[in-house]
């Protein structure tokens, strides 16, 4: 089915609009027909990134013991977030570089939501007003137990947040709670989720982020399921489908020279 996407190839300054078949494997723009694997892409969001932390409710599961143990004793009461820079923002059907140190990535599907218009203290009512469109995110990290202090060093590396291939506008989408998400590690299902595993709907986090802090058009808030996701290794090539939003590709590339 086609859908009317925003995208970015290689050497553009900006998203443009054109149509997209994911399983057609086609995108047309500018009169013509392209093959998606015959392009060169580009991240199609400019904006920060930030990923709301704890949201998985397997994941939540799993850490209720950590959570109420020294220092905190409690869990979290509001939303934790943490941030993918710059560096990290990579593209579909672009390497992302295993460091040589390290012998596994984990790979956690994610939902993007990006920013249409400046949001502010919304409501929950009024939240995906705010909301241009939708795209795929691989949260890749280094896997880690430490909880206490954020993991920059485990997530914040270069590459490590393939975005795309496009944007949705989320009209052209289906509900959010329909949004299901596959990961295919070398064309082998390995983990499927869906948002009814979210402890709360996207449209609180929305309300409760912005209450603090401002998000700005084409800023991405994207949510991950962490609990079971692959890890993966070089020479992998781990694929993430969200139905009607697209295919997210990227291969697993040992990383040349270089220390810790």
């Amino acid at each position: 089915m086609m859908a009317n996407v925003r995208l970015r190839l290689a050497g553009m300054r900006r998203t443009i609009e054109a149509k997209a078949d994911p399983h057609g494997g086609t995108v047309s723009f500018g009169g013509q027909t392209h093959r998606i694997d015959e392009l060169e892409w580009d991240a199609p969001i400019g904006g920060a990134m930030y990923g709301v932390a704890l949201n998985d409710g397997k994941e939540w599961a799993a850490l209720s013991k950590e959570m109420n143990a020294p220092p905190y004793e409690k869990p979290p009461e509001g939303p934790v977030l943490y941030m993918k820079p710059a560096n990290t923002i990579n593209a579909h059907r672009r390497p992302v570089l295993l460091p040589r140190w390290v012998k596994h990535l984990q790979a956690a599907p994610a939902l993007g939501l990006v920013i249409g218009r400046t949001a502010a203290r919304v409501r929950r009512e009024q939240a995906l007003d705010f909301v241009f469109g939708y795209t795929i995110v691989n949260d890749l990290s280094i896997p880690h137990e430490q909880r206490h202090r954020p993991a920059v060093k485990e997530q914040a590396r270069d590459g490590f947040a393939p975005v795309g291939p496009w944007i949705v506008p989320k009209e052209e989408a289906s509900p959010l709670s329909s949004l299901t998400a596959r990961v295919y590690v070398n064309g082998r299902l390995v983990q499927r989720a869906d948002p009814s595993r979210f402890r709360l709907p996207v449209e609180q986090w929305l309300a409760e982020v912005t209450e603090f802090m401002t998000l700005y058009p084409g800023d991405v808030l994207f949510f991950s399921w962490p609990a079971d996701a692959p890890l993966v290794t070089a020479g992998d090539v781990v694929r993430i489908e969200i139905e009607r939003i697209g295919v997210l590709e990227n291969e697993i590339a040992l990383e040349q020279g270089g220390d810790e």
